[in-house]
């Protein structure tokens, strides 16, 4: 009997890596994706063809509207996305997300009976998101492992971050290797209604510079901005 797994799911290059590594390895893949009211909202549709695509044995989208706080580019339309690369946390940074995140994705592992939740962070070619970071990955652990009955009756969680230390081009390997079809996901911060990428926001351009580090061709489908 194969282990389940909850793995979250944004519908971008990270997180489709992730749940083709996470099958690969053997579970049955439950994945979540959050609508958060987000600006590039397009990944969601993504997200729901990848989860078919590869397998998924479930696939939930949780509601929860960010934009009431704001705070981000990608929650409030007031703020433009940086079409430059920016000093510090950007502006993208939406605050407390990946734990919002991983908090949901944990209730459903109880429910599930499942042990093992895995996530697309990467501390290396990233934007510099405090939650992004092996530490932050591992403390979230510690905490689910004191606050859930499942860890208490002794079923332990697994936070499982398999892209923490790789690099960009890296991730585009292993996924390639995965049989990902990359042109399914949409990373673009602002992508629109198709999920064509701007092709100047700051996850374009780490994905299109990991494309070409790996070797490969960009399958990314862009729009000419106005």
């Amino acid at each position: 009997m194969m282990k389940k797994a909850v793995v979250l799911l944004s519908g971008g290059l990270d997180s489709a890596t992730v749940l083709a590594y996470a099958r690969n390895q053997g579970f049955d893949c439950y994945c979540l994706s959050l609508d958060y009211h987000q600006r590039h909202i397009a990944e969601l549709q993504a997200a729901k063809k990848i989860a078919q695509k590869l397998g998924a044995i479930a696939h939930k989208i949780a509601q929860l509207d960010l934009s009431l706080f704001g705070g981000s580019a990608l929650t409030d339309d007031a703020i433009a996305v940086p079409e430059q690369a920016t000093e510090g946390i950007p502006i993208t940074y939406v605050p407390a997300r990946n734990t919002i995140m991983l908090s949901l994705a944990l209730a459903w592992a109880e429910v599930l009976e499942a042990q093992d939740i895995f996530i697309g962070v990467n501390a290396l070619d990233y934007s510099g998101y405090p939650d992004c970071r092996g530490e932050y990955v591992k403390a979230f652990q510690h905490m689910a492992n004191l606050a859930t009955k499942s860890a208490v009756e002794g079923k332990t969680i697994t936070i499982h971050a398999p892209l923490i230390e790789m690099t960009k081009a890296q991730i585009v390997q292993l996924g390639t290797l995965l049989g990902v079809d990359y042109g399914m996901t949409v990373s673009c911060y602002q992508a629109n209604a198709d999920g064509e990428a701007c092709g100047l926001c700051d996850s374009c351009r780490l994905r299109r510079e990991g494309f070409l580090a790996a070797g490969l061709p960009d399958p990314t489908r862009y729009h000419i901005k106005n």
